[in-house]
């Protein structure tokens, strides 16, 4: 088992006041163990675990006094004391138990005095006036009533009791109405409410155990008195809809509880509930106490809330058990039902619809428990064919899918109770014959498995029929619900049931056999098809499989382990799967990580036992498909011990997957090997603890008596190393130009090393990776800043945050000063990205103790009074910032080019976001540098809202230069810089002839070049601006702003009642900020701006809303109001912005409703209600664009997921909206109510995950769309009726409606289900003739939805009957008029209804054949129609005659008959795509062995198609050609894998003689598609039947044919190039491969190496060359008999290997020395640093043009690192040279190497020394190009040196 560390329990200790003390030192006796001495031990102990320990020998001790003690006044003293104690502690304090336990256990002498002290005590609780203390005295009350024996103390102090619940509720409720608004402290005096009424629940319950009942019914007693101010009170709340619903749901049961305590005669009581619950209540026979106290409830018609909490508290508080209230008791249990499933179709909001779905489950459980009295009736009334049962059926398939989780759950219970129900009722039957199961299994079996509440339906089916039965109906069940398992939202569904049938399955065997001998038919059903999909399943797929179904089958049948792996076993060495599959070998590594994660095996018992090799392993580690990978480093790192120690072999394990995989692609996969890691981490910390204390107690002995074992210090010593190694390769990986991926996998785990492996006080430790560190590995971390990856930053940023202390100690000074200045620069960058690593830089360097004395005293004075960095850092950006603002406002083109302000304001973001607000000193200082930043927040805005203001923010400068332009450039430059006092359209006139004589070239009219602000007084600099500079600059210069207000905001303190001294923001201030958001939200244009001040504005929001302050906790409310007013009044003068989908309005609106507690939607509710009214079509005009505006409202609304459920009962309303402003006459109103309807799709739906439009997954039934939104029922019905009668009149056919497509869209994502039956009130036929003529609308696009929109308002046993109808409409060849739109689209709807029809499960036999047969029949005689040719239609035919008719169709086609029309003729492509499908089909059917075997003279004559494949692809359109080839090759790949291996015959005869004419195509095809197809089947074909043929057919013989080969690879593209890749080397090359040797080779493998490491490729095509390996690996182990080879590996490993493999054939053909100069000039590379020294020297430095590209983030490098490959190369290069003693007799060509690479080296070590200071900041990319060539050059020169110095003393040799 895993170990748990345990988690230290807290408790706080108790103090006695100075009076007390010394009451307990007066009775003290130093000399003598007292109660009061041990008391004042107790109190003085300042350890809460201590003082329980003392106060649990409080009996023992008093049990040892004598009966005489009692009267002892220290024993008084005490007591009142220990009750002081017990009502002063908390109660969730440990102590207050302990204390109630010990007092219980009092000697009775003592107990008369206990009361007296606890009562004396109660009283002076009761006595509490002030509100918010009551909660104290609640919990006390309720403490002593559930911990203290209180029945006899209650009764003394009763009236106080009551008096004190009575005025505490009554307090509560008024004080929640004086604080309206005050979300807080309403939601505090709501939970007081709720306590307050459970307390006095409690109390009743308690007295009817302990009062007399004369005293409890006279209703002159206190007592009944105190009982009737209850019960008003409780109905007030029950009544009262502005409270929590917790409170009312409360009320309701407390209101039936009291009425139940005072009801006489109780068996009448039922009946009184039944009236209330029915509305018909007669007051007459009612008690007058009651009418007084609940005469809000006896009303005809109640609340639909208030019916529901009375049915729950009917539920809950009456005696349901063995029929106890009789047939009252029946018929109640039975109306109850009744009103809760009435109120199914009424309460939608979310909160209720959960309250109804738990109190429906509640009524289930009495419901059970009512039966238990045997009742006849009940079981007649309650029985599975009830009406009852019926109706609660009808709401578990309404709302088994519910969006919702609980109501999901609760419907699961319900079900899971009715079955139950029945059960009861048919107690003595046969429960797996009842037909009521019998039916329910039917129609869920026949569900489609992407219904969720299938699976939990099944699975309670299952423990009352038993898997066998259900196996017996279908045994195919556990491989369909397998299958449906690569769909994660389904997985955790199909596990369990699956779990729950295997398990059951289990059961049944166990129980029916004595011997295990039904174990192989078990592993048959539940093992064998797991292992199949393991092996060959997607990765999704096989992905949920493991993790949720693998363990739950292990811990069930752990033994099965063994069987698992002996049949992967056998099969692993041929199965090594591929990059798409697992295989058997992935397969394997699953089953064993899954068994020993869950402690059902030992690493060591895999390998000692042979179960699998390192070798094998290894496979796994560098596998080609990811999750092998994974699996492999599971197998190694996950243990189900904690402190498993670590064996070498996993060491080298680790080690050696290191190697290979930290470039992995996949984040899924990084974020994994990250996690994993870390778990091995922990496991060496924690064992190497156990280690530790092994060590230490150990003894001499012990180590004479077993010297072979592995001594402990030994292992530890093993550990460090392993840890060193593991720090070594990740810091070796943070090469320049190494990838992100790489980067953010050693980051990532160096992190997770560092947080492990921190050092406790007192503790040993293994390994410290402080050790580790040096400066240059720190100059490492902190160059990571650089990246363009913001993550990498965080990493490297967390990482250097761990390591600070060590880190500052190893940078000196001159590198820091350096460091700051970079920061200071980057931060007024003109690339947005630059100021982020500003940021960073400027926050890891705040954290060095003497940065004032070594940077910060050159930009600002020193203040002594100030010792941390922080604030002197933002005091410097601050002052920047406000200098760069005043130059600003002077010409903001300027300070675009050269000084965009964001950057310092970033930057002081940064640094803010560092400190803790909540223990700052310096407090007054601190306030008046928020103040400065408010203040320059406001300057900044100033200068730049013009622009993101502008009505076109995005083409701000005036690029045209010509005079015809001058007055609209004027008006534009007015607009957008009312302050500059440049002449910018002077300027911009005079471009032209300012760039012609800088540099005697045309002009650019994108750019303005401007004097700098920063200029000396002698020489002037230029900068160019753009119009993307300034916009840039302006709108992320409001981000910043608006992020650094919305920090500053949370500055105030949210509990303060009034301001205090040390807040570091005033109430004023944050209202102002407060209208600044309001300003720009509402006035932005650009979407940048606004959606970035959303962001702060959303920070400000959260913050009012828990404000104490009343005028700012209005405010939001305040300003909703106003909005919405703003955009109703269409006030012409209006600045909200109407086109922009609103602007920023829907923001402004999301931020002000999202902030409200989810408990209380009164502002959500008030603006859904205006917005929908205004949404509404009008026909004012002048109400367009309120409308505009209400209807991009409410699509952002609808979007907003932090809304949840509150918004879903307006989705209704939504889509009337929606659907009605699609038909304005308007576009701005239109374009915003399909943006609407969108929106609302995809919140009704789901959001869509794949590209299939048709998948189920997106959809739900009739009954749940029309249950949930009942009332788009009556308007969809009518809107379609509008819609269709546009399509009756033959005049007006091409008028089109529309919202015709919107609503078939809507009704198109319903399906049917077999569940609809009699119950449901919302009947589908209806609508069924309106949408058969929406397939007569002329737009293709509707007729296709209108016959995917039938089929769920089509019932399947009713789809015969309507498909037959919609034939019989067809028109007859004689027909005068025919409408080629209304034929499409009728066969469009009999295709979906006949799909439908044949994919339904619950059809009988013989009613399938009847109507399948009539439906032939019928398409028989309207078969003309597919003909081009209109003929006469024939009689009545067979089967013979309509399949003789489908080849006359063939034949008279164009497929056939000669192309008369061109491509453009209308619908002639989709009719040879439509022909060809049935040509296809036809094929298949022919080639089947059931009719090429056949004798009987039909099939025979049935089996001659009219059509060969050959002759389709010879067709001139690309489109019929593909559809051929994709067949070909799904029937290609269905032979390899065997699926039609005994039905192959026919289908290989289709095949027969393709490979002449699929390699004409190879070399004619034009069509890409086509192309890459024709090379996949080629790929897939046997080549032993194609090479010989390439000759005759193509006039090439094999060397042709791979030259031809590899011009493909260069020229395709990704998928072509993977295809032509994996045939070129697959295919052709191991065929033609002797004839070519060295030059072929050496091509192909550079090939491969540059494809697989060297270039950022696609992942298609990298695989595809690391596919390669795989089969030269392959031929190296069959030919060369090697027992283990790498074969099936990823990228990395392949490149490794392919210049391993090249070396080794260099060896074995003596072409060692032709080939390691080639080698040795690939090592060096072809860098051509000439030209990039031109732009780089300093006298040529200028503006690089990289520059010119706002966001050009330099190479982004996601997978190519070119010095992995220069030290895998020479890594072989070396062993090449050891193992061949290479002797070069000519020394000319490694002189001449030897000469470009010091040449090289010379010139890359000038153009290192004239980049500026820190270059990897300033000049990134071209200092990365120089340090990897750098390090190439002094490789290269390195192996030279060895070669010339290896054959200077083989001469001296031979000399001597």
């Amino acid at each position: 088992m895993v170990l748990k560390k345990k988690k230290e329990i807290q408790v706080d200790a108790f103090f006695l006041d100075q009076q007390q003390l010394e009451k307990l030192q007066m009775f003290s006796k130093a000399e003598e163990q007292s109660l009061a001495s041990l008391l004042l031990h107790c109190a003085q102990l300042s350890d809460g675990i201590q003082q329980i320990q003392c106060i649990k020998q409080v009996i023992p001790l008093m049990k040892k006094m004598d009966l005489n003690s009692a009267c002892d006044p220290m024993v008084k003293a005490c007591l009142d004391i220990l009750g002081e104690i017990y009502f002063s502690l908390g109660v969730k304090n440990p102590l207050k138990k302990v204390l109630a336990s010990s007092l219980n256990g009092l000697p009775e002498q003592f107990m008369t005095l206990a009361v007296q002290s606890f009562v004396r005590c109660l009283r002076e609780e009761l006595k509490t006036t002030d509100v918010y203390l009551y909660r104290k005295v609640l919990d006390n009350l309720t403490s002593c009533m559930e911990d203290l024996s209180l029945g006899r103390m209650t009764s003394n102090i009763l009236s106080s009791v009551f008096h004190f619940l009575f005025v505490g509720m009554s307090v509560c409720f008024c004080f929640n109405r004086k604080n309206h608004g005050n979300h807080i402290v309403q939601t505090q005096l709501m939970h007081d409410l709720l306590i307050a009424i459970k307390v006095s629940m409690m109390l009743v319950q308690k007295l009817q155990e302990n009062i007399q009942g004369s005293l409890w019914k006279h209703h002159e007693s206190f007592v009944w008195q105190s009982m009737c101010s209850l019960l008003k009170s409780s109905t007030n709340f029950l009544m009262d809809a502005t409270l929590l619903q917790t409170v009312q749901t409360t009320s309701g049961l407390a209101v039936i509880l009291f009425t139940k305590a005072m009801y006489e005669p109780v068996e009448e009581l039922p009946a009184l509930v039944s009236d209330l619950l029915l509305g018909s209540v007669e007051r007459a026979g009612v008690p007058a106490w009651f009418v007084s106290n609940c005469g809000a409830l006896c009303t005809e018609q109640l609340p639909d809330s208030v019916l529901l909490f009375l049915c729950h508290g009917a539920l809950a508080m009456l005696e349901w058990k063995n029929g106890s209230m009789g047939e009252n008791g029946e018929k109640l249990l039975l109306d109850t039902a009744s009103v809760l499933l009435s109120l199914s179709s009424e309460l939608k909001e979310s909160s209720m619809a959960t309250s109804l779905s738990r109190i429906l489950a509640i009524w289930t459980n009495s419901a059970l428990a009512a039966l238990a009295s045997g009742s006849p009736n009940l079981k007649v009334k309650l029985n599975g064919n009830s009406d009852v049962i019926g109706k609660l059926l009808e709401y578990i398939y309404t709302h088994w899918e519910h969006p919702l989780d609980a109501v999901r759950h609760q419907t699961k219970l319900i079900f899971k109770n009715l079955l139950q129900i029945h059960r009861t009722t048919i107690t003595g039957s046969s429960e797996k014959s009842d037909p009521f199961f019998a039916r329910l299994l039917k129609r869920l079996l026949s569900l489609e498995w992407h219904v969720k509440g299938k699976y939990a339906s099944l699975g309670c089916l299952v423990e009352c029929v038993g898997t066998e039965n259900i196996l017996q109906l279908d045994r195919t069940i556990p491989v369909q619900v397998l299958d449906v398992m690569n769909d994660q939202s389904l997985a955790p569904y199909a596990s369990d049931l699956l779990e729950t049938m295997f398990t059951n399955h289990k059961a049944h065997f166990t129980s029916s056999f004595q011997q295990s001998t039904w174990i192989d038919q078990w592993h048959d059903v539940w093992v064998s098809p797991l292992l199949v999909i393991l092996c060959e399943g997607s990765h999704d797929q096989t992905t949920y499989i493991i993790d949720y179904y693998l363990p739950k089958l292990l811990k069930c049948s752990p033994d099965s382990l063994s069987y698992m792996i002996r049949i992967l076993q056998a099969s692993a060495d041929a199965n090594l799967g591929s990059r798409s599959t697992r295989g058997a070998l992935g397969a394997l590594m699953a089953c064993l990580r899954t068994a020993r994660a869950h402690g059902h095996l030992e690493l060591s018992a895999i390998m000692s036992n042979g179960l699998v090799s390192t070798e094998c392993i290894k496979q796994g580690l560098v596998h080609q498909h990811n999750q092998v990978c994974i699996d492999a480093l599971g197998l190694l790192c996950e243990t189900h011990r904690s402190t498993e120690i670590l064996s070498m072999e996993e060491m080298e394990l680790i080690q050696f997957f290191m190697m290979y995989n930290l470039n992995s692609q996949s984040p899924s996969v990084r974020q994994q090997i990250g996690s994993l890691l870390r778990k091995l981490f922990c496991r060496i910390q924690e064992s190497s603890q156990v280690l530790y204390k092994m060590e230490q107690n150990k003894t001499k002995q012990e180590l004479l008596e077993n010297p072979s074992k592995t001594h402990p210090l030994g292992i530890l010593q093993q550990y460090k190393d392993f840890m060193s190694s593991v720090c070594d390769r990740l810091f070796e990986v943070l090469f320049p130009g190494s990838s992100h991926p790489t980067r953010f996998s050693a980051l990532s785990i160096l992190g997770s090393v560092a947080e492990i492996f921190s050092v406790p006080k007192g503790q040993a430790q293994v390994f410290q990776l402080d050790q580790e560190i040096d400066s240059t590995r720190v100059r490492t971390l902190i160059q990571c800043f650089a990246s363009t990856f913001e993550e990498i930053k965080v990493l490297a940023f967390g990482l250097l945050m761990k390591l600070r202390d060590v880190a500052f100690n190893l940078l000196d000074s001159e590198y820091l000063d350096l460091l700051f200045q970079a920061a200071m620069d980057l931060s007024t960058s003109t690339k947005p990205y630059d100021c982020v690593t500003a940021s960073y830089l400027l926050n890891f360097l705040v954290h060095h103790k003497g940065l004032q004395h070594i940077c910060l005293g050159r930009w600002i004075e020193h203040n002594p009074q100030v010792d941390e960095n922080t604030p002197v850092i933002i005091k410097l950006l601050l002052v920047n910032v406000e200098e760069e603002i005043s130059q600003a406002k002077k010409s903001l083109l300027q300070a675009a080019a050269s000084f965009p302000m964001y950057g310092r304001v970033h930057c002081i973001m940064g640094a803010l976001q560092q400190l803790p607000f909540n223990n700052l000193t310096l407090v007054t200082e601190w306030k008046e540098m928020v103040a400065r930043l408010i203040l320059m927040s406001y300057k900044l805005s100033a200068v730049v809202s013009p622009v993101v203001q502008s009505s076109s923010p995005e083409g701000l400068i005036p690029m045209d230069s010509d005079s015809e332009s001058a007055g609209r450039l004027q008006v534009i430059l007015h607009e957008i810089q009312p302050q500059d006092t440049n002449d910018y359209f002077i300027q911009a006139k005079l471009l032209k002839e300012h760039c012609k004589v800088e540099s005697g070239k045309p002009a650019d009219h994108s750019v303005i070049s401007l004097p700098s602000v920063h200029e000396t007084s002698k020489e002037r600099q230029t900068c160019d601006v753009t119009a993307q500079m300034v916009l840039v600059c302006c709108w992320r210069s409001m981000k910043e702003v608006s992020l650094l207000l919305g920090t500053l905001c949370k500055l105030l303190p949210s509990q303060a009642t009034s301001e205090p001294s040390n807040a570091l923001i005033t109430v004023e201030q944050v209202k102002n900020i407060g209208d600044y958001f309001k300003h720009h939200l509402l006035q932005s244009r650009h979407r940048g701006a606004f959606e970035l001040a959303y962001a702060g504005f959303v920070q400000l929001t959260e913050m009012l809303s828990r404000c104490n302050s009343e005028s700012l906790r209005k405010m939001p409310e305040q300003w909703l109001s106003n909005v919405l007013e703003e955009i109703k009044s269409c006030d012409p003068s209006s600045t909200l912005c109407a086109t922009r989908r609103s602007a920023g309005i829907p923001f402004y609106i999301q931020a002000l409703l999202a902030s409200e507690p989810k408990s209380k939607t009164d502002l959500l509710k008030m603006t859904m209600k205006e917005l929908v009214s205004l949404a509404a079509p009008l026909n004012d005009p002048s109400s367009v664009i309120p409308q505009v505006h209400a209807l991009n409202i409410l699509r952002a609304l609808f979007r907003d997921t932090r809304l949840g459920e509150n918004i879903m009962p307006y989705v209704a309303d939504g889509i009337q909206a929606a659907i009605l402003g699609f038909m304005s006459p308007v576009w701005a109103v239109r374009n915003s109510s399909t943006l609407l309807f969108s929106a609302l799709i995809t919140r009704i739906f789901g959001v869509k995950r794949g590209k299939d439009e048709n998948s189920k997954k997106n959809r739900m039934t009739g009954r749940e769309f029309f249950s949930r939104f009942p009332s788009l029922y009556p308007f969809l019905l009518k809107q379609l009726e509008i819609v269709t009668g546009t399509l009756n009149s033959e005049a007006e056919e091409l008028k089109i409606h529309p919202s015709l497509f919107l609503l078939l869209l809507i009704l198109g994502r319903l399906y049917p289900s077999p569940m609809d039956g009699t119950y449901s009130a919302l009947s589908m036929a209806p609508f069924v003739p309106f949408i058969i003529r929406c397939g007569h609308s002329p737009v293709y696009r509707s007729r296709e939805m209108s016959g995917r929109a039938l089929v769920p308002f089509v019932m399947v046993n009713e789809i015969p009957r309507t498909v037959l109808s919609l034939l019989e409409g067809l028109p007859d060849s004689t027909s005068p008029c025919i409408r080629q739109n209304n034929i499409h689209g009728t066969l469009l709807q009999v295709f979906h209804l006949l799909q439908s029809y044949l994919e339904s499960k619950q059809l009988v036999s013989s009613d399938f054949e009847q109507g399948l047969g009539d439906i032939i029949t019928c398409v028989g005689t309207k078969l003309w129609l597919a003909k081009r040719l209109l003929t006469d239609g024939g009689p009545e035919m067979q089967l013979f005659g309509f399949w003789e008719e489908m080849n006359r169709v063939i034949s008279d086609s164009e497929l056939v008959s000669s192309i008369p029309h061109s491509s453009a003729v209308p619908g002639l492509i989709q009719y040879l795509q439509s022909i060809t499908k049935l040509v296809i089909s036809v094929l298949w059917v022919t080639a089947g062995p059931d009719i090429q075997n056949s004798s009987s003279p039909v099939e025979k004559k049935i089996a001659k198609p009219p059509l060969s494949i050959v002759h389709l692809l010879h067709c001139e359109f690309h489109e019929v050609r593909l559809l051929v080839l994709e067949a070909i090759l799904l029937w290609l790949k269905q032979i390899n894998s065997k699926e039609i291996a005994e039905e192959g015959g026919g289908v290989l005869c289709l095949l027969t003689d393709l490979e002449d004419t699929l390699l004409t195509m190879a070399l004619k095809e034009k069509n890409l598609q086509c192309f890459c197809k024709v090379l996949e089947i080629l790929y897939n074909m046997d080549l032993r039947n194609v090479l010989p043929k390439t000759k005759y057919s193509i006039k090439m013989n094999p060397s042709e044919l791979l030259t031809w080969s590899l011009n493909i690879v260069d020229t395709s593209n990704r998928y072509g190039l993977s295809c032509s890749l994996k045939y070129l080397y697959f295919k052709t090359f191991k065929f033609v491969f002797p004839q070519f040797l060295l030059p072929m080779f050496q091509c192909y493998t550079l090939f491969v190496v540059f494809r697989c490491g060297n270039r950022n490729e696609d992942l298609v095509v990298r695989d595809a060359a690391a596919e390669v390996v795989q089969v030269a690996q392959s031929e190296k182990k069959s030919t060369e008999g090697t027992e283990f080879a790498l074969r099936i590996v990823n990228a990395p490993m392949a490149l490794d290997l392919a210049l391993g493999i090249l070396c080794e054939r260099l060896q074995r053909w003596g072409e060692t020395r032709a080939g390691v100069p080639i080698l040795l000039e690939w090592l060096l590379g072809d860098g051509n640093l000439k030209a990039d020294s031109e732009t780089s020297t300093p006298f040529h430095r200028g503006r690089q043009e990289e520059d010119d590209y706002l966001f050009d983030k330099g190479e982004v490098n996601f997978w190519a690192e070119k010095l992995t490959h220069v030290r895998q190369l020479s890594k072989h290069l070396l062993l090449l040279i050891s193992m061949t003693h290479l002797t070069l007799p000519d020394h000319g060509e490694l002189n001449g190497l030897s000469r470009t690479a010091l040449d090289q080296a010379e010139l890359v070590g000038h153009l290192l020394r004239a980049l500026p200071p820190i270059p990897e900041f300033s000049k990134t990319g071209e200092f990365t190009r120089l340090a990897i060539q750098n390090e190439r050059i002094s490789v290269c020169l390195k192996i030279l040196n060895l070669l010339k110095s290896d054959d200077a003393c083989r001469n001296e040799n031979l000399e001597n």
